[in-house]
């Protein structure tokens, strides 16, 4: 009975890393695609974009 109890904790891992990958694939495309989608386009161009330089304070414009 002892190869019972050491092939029982990969099988069952297997069988959860199977479910899992099942899960994921399922989970990719569907509905939501475009919408999540464009949300990450929109974070990614957020973050291409040239930061603004912060004004200093009283308005006064940097000497050349």
């Amino acid at each position: 009975m002892d190869y019972v109890s050491a092939l029982v904790p990969p099988t069952v891992m297997a069988i959860a890393f199977t479910f899992l990958i099942r899960t994921l694939i399922k989970s990719q495309g569907g509905a939501n695609k475009a919408k999540e989608d464009a949300v990450v386009d929109t974070a990614l161009a957020a973050n291409a974009a040239p930061a603004a330089p912060a004004p200093r304070p009283g308005g006064a414009e940097p000497r050349a």
